[in-house]
């Protein structure tokens, strides 16, 4: 059996919660991608702690890659379930490779490894994620300094003994990995890049924390909930190096009150969960409204309603955060595509959250978070901080209709000047006193809705790609950017193009000239509804009849998209 990959491999490992599939596919793709190799990581996992079966894809390539496939090249199961779990995925091409004096496999293009009696020679079963990963690398040919010395970082504080044997376990399997690559029966024809090797290797989880590092945030507050949970511990990790006040809240509603408090007070206060989550702090919202508070939320979106599916990904929560929270008041919600995205826009959810004293949301989701992709480093000197609080003087009033032509009035914070900040959830006079006198209630209702249209001044215009003789318009939001791009790309029609949303609302007004020149728009989304197709028919009279949507909890593959856009063309 003889087989070469060129240009592009996918490999899957499987096995149940707790085998050590995440750490397999930490350990690959950063020492894949320090020798100089674009990668691409995902992940699908049960929500239990042990038990089920989980994968991990992981591609690499010679150039870019950004999206889930379909295709398996190569598996690596753990359990006998792994194989049966992945389903049609498998075909006659999947080599796999597996200690199969223990699962017991039925396949023709099956290469049995002993990894579990590897990893017991050495000391322990726990190894033989580590063997797998050895193997892998070993058909790749990747220089074993480059190995030894990422073990040593990554094992590095468990003492010298772990270290050892994780290099030995690796070592082992590296040997079987070589061997397979020099003897011609898996060969992987795949080049490295030097340039490569100072690019970041980060995932949507990282970009989102970085990009709310460079805005400044200087406070987290949340109630951990899957998939938002991460940024709330990739904050608490640079706070042992900046000055970031980090709280694990008792419930959401404390969280969402807390980061009110932080801004009302002059920090920069973010809150990060998942829909389910903020649907309890759905009335904390409506106060941030009411009084005027800047507020930033990261909110990973995952299957609903309910608990629904608690580890899977969705497209579902984009009604939710447009019509959250009860009263009318303005709030700007951002869904990055691309983690270059997620980091420069989380930077710019806190500057404008102060500039125009309203909640920004940052939507993204568990496919967004959870996967990694090697970027570029990213450009600091496009970074540019303002804080928009004014120092008080005696006669300040925190709602002064006089000074809010655009319906932004000035904000103080207690202690900064020589005025009194007032703000209550009650309709409010200009000092921030309760008032139940109509006429200013229209005024003070008149003023907050008059920041939509300040508002335009930092929209965010959606990104066109393609010909600009289009018949046919793919439009997407959020994480579907890369694989609508990949499959538009493989698809290769010069009457084809697509429009991607990062700001999802306000609909920004020069995406209408995109949509009306379209004779056919085709709507791509992971939800059952097309939320965001109807929001386009409500905020611009465009109705859009040809919809994609995918909503069983698993992202877009390439290769059924550009199977299902084929099919749209005809």
């Amino acid at each position: 059996m003889n087989k070469t990959i060129n240009e592009d491999v996918s490999i899957v490992l499987s096995g149940e919660a707790g085998q050590g599939i995440q750490t397999i596919e930490g350990l690959l793709t950063f020492i894949l991608k320090r020798e100089g190799y674009y990668v691409f990581a995902t992940k699908e996992y049960m929500s239990r702690i042990r038990g089920g079966s989980n994968s991990t894809e992981i591609r690499v390539s010679s150039k870019p890659v950004k999206s889930y496939v379909d295709k398996i090249d190569i598996l690596i199961p753990l359990t006998k379930s792994s194989v049966e779990h992945l389903g049609d995925r498998v075909t006659e091409d999947t080599l796999i490779i597996a200690d199969n004096d223990s699962l017991n496999l039925k396949n023709k293009n099956l290469f049995n490894v002993p990894i579990l009696s590897i990893a017991k020679e050495i000391g322990n079963e726990i190894y033989a994620n580590i063997v797998a990963v050895g193997v892998i690398l070993g058909l790749f040919k990747i220089n074993k300094q480059t190995i030894e010395e990422y073990l040593k970082e990554r094992f590095g504080d468990k003492g010298e003994k772990i270290v050892s044997d994780n290099i030995k376990a690796a070592s082992e399997g590296y040997k079987l990995g070589k061997d397979f690559s020099e003897s011609g029966e898996i060969k992987i024809k795949i080049s490295a890049n030097e340039n490569l090797k100072d690019d970041l290797l980060i995932s949507g989880t990282d970009a989102v924390s970085l990009g709310a590092l460079a805005g400044n945030c200087d406070s987290i507050f949340s109630y951990p909930m899957t998939p938002g949970s991460g940024v709330l511990v990739d904050l608490a990790n640079f706070s042992e190096n900046f000055d970031i006040l980090v709280e694990q809240a008792e419930d959401e509603i404390a969280a969402i009150n807390m980061a009110i408090g932080g801004w009302y007070a002059g920090a920069r206060s973010m809150v990060t969960t998942s829909d389910g989550g903020f649907a309890l702090m759905e009335e904390g919202l409506s106060l941030a409204g009411m009084i005027e508070s800047p507020l930033v939320i990261h909110l990973a979106q995952r299957p609903a309603p309910a608990t629904g599916l608690p580890t899977r990904t969705a497209q579902e929560g984009l009604n939710l955060v447009i019509h959250a929270g009860h009263g009318e008041f303005p709030r700007l919600v951002l869904a990055p595509g691309s983690l270059e995205q997620a980091f420069y826009l989380t930077q710019k959810a806190f500057n404008i959250a102060d500039k125009y004293q309203i909640p920004v949301f940052i939507l993204t989701d568990q496919f967004f978070v959870d996967s990694y992709y090697n970027v570029k480093k990213l450009d600091l000197s496009k970074i540019e901080n303002k804080k928009y609080f004014v120092e008080t003087t005696e006669d300040y009033k925190r709602y002064d209709l006089s000074k809010a032509k655009n319906g932004v009035p000035p904000r103080g914070i207690p202690n900064y000047g020589n005025g009194l900040v007032v703000v209550d959830s009650d309709e409010h006079d200009e000092e921030g006193h309760i008032t139940e006198e109509l006429d200013i209630r229209i005024k003070m209702v008149e003023k907050r809705l008059k920041k939509f249209e300040a508002l335009k001044e930092d929209f965010i215009s959606p990104e066109f790609y393609g010909n600009d003789n289009y018949k046919y318009l793919v439009v997407c939001w959020g994480s579907n950017y890369n694989v609508v791009k990949e499959a538009l790309e493989n698809i290769d029609n010069k009457d084809l193009a697509m429009l991607h949303f990062s700001q999802v609302y306000p609909i920004p007004e020069n995406a209408v000239e995109f949509l009306e020149k379209a004779e056919k728009i085709i709507d791509v989304e992971n939800n059952a509804t097309g939320q965001f197709a109807k929001l386009i028919r409500a905020e611009t009279g465009i109705k859009i009849d040809s919809k994609i949507l995918k909503f069983n909890g698993m992202p877009f593959s390439v290769e059924e998209l550009t199977a299902k856009i084929r099919e749209e063309l005809q």
